[in-house]
């Protein structure tokens, strides 16, 4: 009897070493070209469910427009780009009074609410406005209160700092939400140490910085079709010069502002690298829990080694989680990918077997580049996992012989 419960045990363990199925997926999962491979591979694939037009390539590129657009006034790109933007709330302003030099006369923040407070004057409105608006208000509320002559320079307003703006950006990125454009540090803060200053150029208060701030572009981002919306009006902006090293409409932004970037419902392999609209690295999930590696410690796997830059593929994070390599025993090893179609949400599991990947002349065509949030297993080889069974066996076979012993003393 317990030899036969051995071998139980033993036909089961070593079934074990054999690899599973390999994932299925809904085909609607689909999101990057390879994450399908050929049947000349080699590479294990599992089933794909549920019918598609497209069968299992990547999606038809598209250009829809937003809908929404239709309830905003189109304006021509020179409309918000030949002049400052607005002032926005955080603003630093050099307000001068002809004839007074410490009462009115200084310098004075925008409010939460877009209103310059003037000691003994009713708040003005600056935010949505320019600077010679503020000016011109000013001008008449001192003169109306009797503080200052009807002269063209009896008041002054010039920009002392631009602070950062608070804009939402929806769309084919990878954090769609409401960001801070060009916040600075108290170290980067003007006129605070040299001393009274005018101008500012705030580059970091553009679209671009947005962009990247609500985690960059996605692959099926379409970058020379950006829409900003300001007020009752949105312009087309064709950003893509800033992937490619070409001249592109960045515009400086303003409280308030939206920006949308629509998707092109397919896969761009450009938009795949650091640029000023991709993210400069992402984080991924690694496991390698193997016999020879107990931990993710023990396999090298910290917060430096899940760190990657943007653009990294599939073979390349599995050489980073020390799944390449080593004994022959070793070598006959599979990993998995674990990532979401940013499309639908819908999550894909591809698996590939790691010794063909490196060694595959066509390893591009089914290596699929890292996502933000993907996720990355290493399994062990059948020789492992048959040395790992033995070792069970042998274990349990030690803790049967001293009953076995006991039974025939008895």
């Amino acid at each position: 009897m317990p030899a036969r419960a051995a071998l139980c045990v033993s036909f089961a363990l070593l079934s074990g070493c054999i690899s599973g199925p390999a994932p299925a997926n809904h085909q609607s999962a689909l999101y990057a070209p390879q994450q399908v491979v050929g049947s000349h591979s080699g590479q294990p694939e599992g089933d794909w469910i549920a019918a598609t037009p497209l069968a299992r390539v990547s999606p038809a590129c598209d250009w829809p427009a937003p809908r929404e657009l239709n309830t905003y006034r189109k304006a021509q790109i020179n409309e918000f780009a030949s002049q400052s933007a607005p002032l926005a709330p955080g603003d630093r302003l050099s307000i001068r009074v002809l004839g007074d030099s410490d009462n009115l006369t200084g310098t004075y923040v925008v409010d939460i609410d877009g209103a310059v407070r003037l000691r003994g004057v009713a708040p003005s409105r600056a935010g949505g406005g320019t600077l010679s608006d503020l000016e011109a208000t000013l001008r008449q509320r001192l003169v109306e209160a009797g503080i200052v002559r009807a002269l063209r320079n009896s008041v002054t307003v010039s920009l002392v700092e631009a602070a950062g703006v608070s804009v939402a950006v929806t769309g084919a990125v990878f954090e769609p939400q409401a960001v801070w454009a060009g916040e600075r540090t108290p170290e980067s803060r003007i006129g605070l140490k040299e001393g009274d200053a005018s101008g500012d150029a705030n580059v970091s208060r553009s679209v671009a910085t947005a962009i990247r701030a609500a985690g960059g572009v996605r692959p099926d981002a379409d970058v020379q079709r950006i829409y900003l919306i300001r007020g009752d009006a949105f312009v087309e902006l064709d950003l893509s010069g800033l992937v490619h090293g070409w001249r592109a409409d960045d515009i400086e932004l303003t409280a308030g502002d939206r920006i949308i970037v629509p998707s092109r419902q397919c896969f761009n392999a450009d938009l795949v690298r650091p640029t000023p609209l991709t993210p400069p690295g992402i984080r991924v999930y690694m496991s390698n829990l193997t016999r020879s590696a107990n931990n993710n410690a023990g396999a090298a796997i910290g917060k430096e080694t899940t760190s990657l830059p943007y653009g990294t593929r599939f073979l390349q994070a599995l050489v980073a989680a020390n799944c390449v390599g080593g004994s022959f025993m070793q070598s006959d090893r599979r990993a998995v990918l674990i990532s979401r179609n940013p499309l639908n949400g819908r999550s894909v599991v591809i698996e590939r077997d790691i010794e063909k990947l490196v060694r595959e002349a066509d390893r591009d065509a089914y290596d699929p580049y890292l996502m933000p949030g993907d996720a990355i297993a290493c399994y062990d080889s059948r020789w492992t996992n048959l040395a790992e069974a033995i070792g069970l066996i042998s274990q349990g076979v030690s803790t049967v012989t001293p009953a076995i012993l006991l039974d025939n003393a008895l």
